[in-house]
């Protein structure tokens, strides 16, 4: 009966979905559903959306902003171009698409998907038309290294997400994260990208004139100010990572360490100078700086309110007393947890479109494992990160969204971006399960 009762409530999802209601709204809806359906008591049921609230938002609301803050003045103030022309200008037009894919991968880290793509899509067009190349040998590995980083590193979203419900170690998740993203990255990048390039795409008139805003050279910050504030966050993390092991847990090295590789810490240090570097260094008023953080905040309030009802869901989940009977499910399924947790995600990331709410649906009904000790946290945050991008189709916006800006038919994006998807989400869980057999 619980598992009707989940399946119920994951298929009012989907048809909510497809009828366009916001995510928000149709979370929290599908929460209360499932709640009363699975007995709560109205008070017990409040309680718990409350929790939802509480403990999703208590762990991740600084990151989330934080990190739409940082990534808002690295493309304002100029630092995502100079990493993208420094890099290409290093790896020279013959291996164009290891330089795409480092510069999806360095503008990736900071940014949001949507956010990084739309950034990158007239560097693409520019590359096609200067080297004669086709388009979609240049922007496969573009779209890789951003999909990657979107679904395995943190301090992404959806990976933060998810080490904060399944109470993972965001260090680790991190280290394990990069060991993955460089087969996945590099198989669904340029070697994908080289059996793609047969795929005709006319570049005419897409993009016209946009070369023209790109900002003068002469006027883009430092390549090493833009390269350093770029990866600061995820290098002060590695660096709290490395100190526990080398220093004394009560040592004086150790405990800073710790304190600037906390993930709020690290971003908001990573802001503060981004502001100064790119902003107030640059001839930029104090006022337009401001201008920048108000104006990230207010794109990512939507994306906010999704996690936070998606935590709802989650805590639902485990207060209605599903934990130990989702703790069994895969033992009766004869499923390893790991591959477990990526089944479900990636059914409930073809059903419902979005990876975030997939990897949050997800992450609600896998947390027992890691409560339980089945299976590492660790290692399932990356199972679920893996299935939520799989078989992206015509319920996914990102799907639209490569599909128009590279003027594709439907044919051609399953080709394409489809298959680069589902590649990215079978190496990653690949790498997890021969983790979890070597760790």
């Amino acid at each position: 009966m619980i598992l009707f009762i989940i399946c119920l409530a994951i298929g009012l999802q989907i048809f909510l979905t497809i009828k366009k209601v916001n995510p928000f709204i149709s979370l929290l809806l599908v929460a209360i559903f499932a709640g009363i359906l699975l007995g709560m008591p109205p008070k017990q049921l409040i309680k718990s959306i409350e929790t939802g609230v509480g403990q999703t938002m208590g762990g991740l609301a600084l990151v989330i902003f934080l990190g739409a803050i940082l990534g808002k003045i690295l493309e304002t103030g100029g630092a995502t171009t100079r990493i993208s022309n420094t890099l290409i200008q290093a790896f020279g037009l013959k291996h164009v698409q290891w330089a795409v894919l480092l510069t999806g991968f360095m503008i990736g880290l900071p940014l949001y998907y949507n956010a990084g793509f739309i950034i990158l899509v007239p560097l693409i067009f520019t590359l096609a038309r200067s080297t004669k190349l086709p388009l979609l040998y240049i922007a496969i590995p573009m779209a890789a290294s951003l999909s990657t980083t979107h679904c395995f590193l943190p301090p992404h979203p959806g990976p933060v997400v998810l080490v904060n419900v399944l109470q993972a170690d965001l260090g680790q998740v991190l280290i394990m994260g990069l060991c993955i993203s460089v087969p996945a990255v590099i198989l669904a990048g340029p070697v994908l990208g080289r059996y793609l390039q047969r795929i005709p795409v006319k570049i005419d008139g897409l993009f016209g004139g946009n070369e023209k805003n790109q900002r003068d050279p002469e006027a883009l910050p430092g390549t090493f100010s833009s390269f350093l504030i770029g990866l600061m966050p995820v290098l002060l993390i590695t660096f709290s990572v490395i100190g526990k092991y080398v220093f004394k847990e009560d040592s004086l090295v150790a405990q800073v360490l710790s304190f600037v590789g906390d993930t709020t810490i690290a971003l908001l240090i990573s802001v503060l100078l981004a502001m100064y570097i790119f902003g107030i260094r640059q001839n930029y008023s104090v006022t337009e700086t401001m201008k920048w953080v108000q104006d990230s905040v207010s794109g990512i309030a939507m994306i906010v309110l999704i996690i936070t009802a998606g935590g709802v869901f989650k805590q639902v989940l485990t207060d209605s007393g599903t934990a130990d009977y989702i703790s069994s499910f895969s033992e009766k399924w004869n499923m390893p947890p790991i591959l477990f947790a990526w089944v479900i995600t990636a059914l409930l990331r073809i059903t419902l479109g979005s990876a975030t709410v997939a990897g949050i649906t997800a992450a609600g009904i896998v947390s027992p494992l890691a409560m339980s000790g089945a299976a590492s946290p660790e290692l399932l945050v990356l199972a679920v990160g893996s299935g939520s991008v799989f078989g992206s189709h015509v319920n996914d916006s990102g799907f639209w969204m490569f599909k128009e800006f590279f003027n594709l038919d439907l044919k051609q994006t399953f080709m394409s971006w489809t298959v680069m998807e589902s590649l990215i989400s079978v190496i990653g869980l690949l790498s997890v399960l021969m983790l979890d057999v070597w760790l």
